[in-house]
C-alpha cells in the first residue's frame, strides 16, 4: 500500500531526485509518500551526496533480516498473500504505482493515497480508522483528503447500518460522477469568459481572446457530457 515500505523503484526515483537538485518535498510529492519518509531514507543511507538506490535497498534488507519482527504492514504478519491468494507485496507496490501515477496527473499527494486505497480494497469503502491504519498517517490527513476528493464526486460517505461509523466508498460510477462534476466546471468557464467578453467588448484583443475561451469550454463541456451518457447508455444498459 502507498504507506508500506519503500521499494526499489521508489529509491530510484529518490535517487534521481537528488541528482536533479530537488528537495525532499518535491521528491516525496513524485512518490506520493511523507516529506519525513524521504528524509529518514536518505539520511540512513548515506545522506543526499552519497545516497544510491541500489546500496540503500541491499542496506534496508540486511537491516530487516535482523530486525524480523519490525517488518511494517501486512508482511509483519509473516504471511505473503492475503485471503484471495493475492501477493502482498504485489498488491502494495501497484498501489504505489497508482497513487504516484495519479500525482503525477495533478492529483495533490494525499487524496492521490486515499482514492488508490479504496480503489484496490475489495469492498471499495474504508473507514477514516482503517485509511489511517493502511496509510499510517493522521486522521487529520485522512479527514482533508476526503474533504478534497467529495466535491470532485471521487469519494462518497456511507453510514454504516445500525452504527455510527461513516465509511468512504467509491462505486462503479465513481467517473461518471467525477465526469459530469468536470462539465459543470467546464460550464463555469463558459459562463465566466462569456460574460468577460461581454464587459471588455469582443472586439478587443482581450474580449476577443474571453470569447473564444468560453467557446471553447462551451463545447468541451458538451462533448463531455455526452460521452458520459453514451457510456452510461452504452456500456452499462442504464438510460
Amino acid at each position: 500500500m502507498p504507506g508500506g515500505r519503500l521499494d526499489h523503484e521508489d529509491r530510484r526515483v529518490i535517487a534521481e531526485g537528488l541528482a536533479e537538485g530537488l528537495g525532499y518535498a518535491e521528491i516525496a510529492r513524485r512518490l506520493a509518500r511523507p516529506t519525513s519518509t524521504v528524509s529518514r531514507e536518505v539520511a540512513r543511507n548515506g545522506g543526499p551526496r552519497d545516497y544510491r538506490a541500489n546500496r540503500a535497498h541491499q542496506a534496508t534488507a540486511r537491516r530487516a533480516r535482523r530486525r524480523p519482527g519490525r517488518v511494517a504492514g501486512s508482511a509483519a504478519t509473516g504471511q505473503a498473500a492475503d485471503r484471495s491468494g493475492r501477493a502482498f507485496e504485489a498488491v502494495r507496490e501497484f498501489e504505489r504505482m497508482f497513487a504516484r501515477m495519479m500525482v503525477q496527473t495533478g492529483l495533490p499527494p494525499m487524496m492521490a493515497r486515499v482514492l488508490a486505497c479504496l480503489f484496490t480494497s475489495d469492498t471499495g469503502s474504508l473507514t477514516a480508522a482503517e485509511l489511517v491504519r493502511r496509510l499510517q498517517v493522521s486522521p487529520a490527513s485522512v479527514s482533508k483528503a476526503v474533504k478534497y476528493l467529495e466535491p470532485l464526486e471521487m469519494v462518497k460517505r456511507e453510514r454504516e447500518p445500525g452504527g455510527r461509523r461513516e465509511r468512504y466508498a467509491i462505486d462503479e460510477d465513481v467517473w461518471y460522477r467525477a465526469w459530469l462534476a468536470s462539465t459543470r466546471s467546464m460550464a463555469m468557464w463558459a459562463a465566466t469568459a462569456g460574460r468577460g467578453a461581454d464587459v471588455l467588448g469582443r472586439t478587443t484583443p482581450a474580449g476577443a481572446r474571453l470569447h473564444t475561451t468560453s467557446r471553447f469550454f462551451r463545447h468541451i463541456g458538451q462533448d463531455m457530457a455526452k460521452a458520459a451518457e453514451h457510456w452510461r447508455q452504452a456500456l452499462t444498459g442504464r438510460p
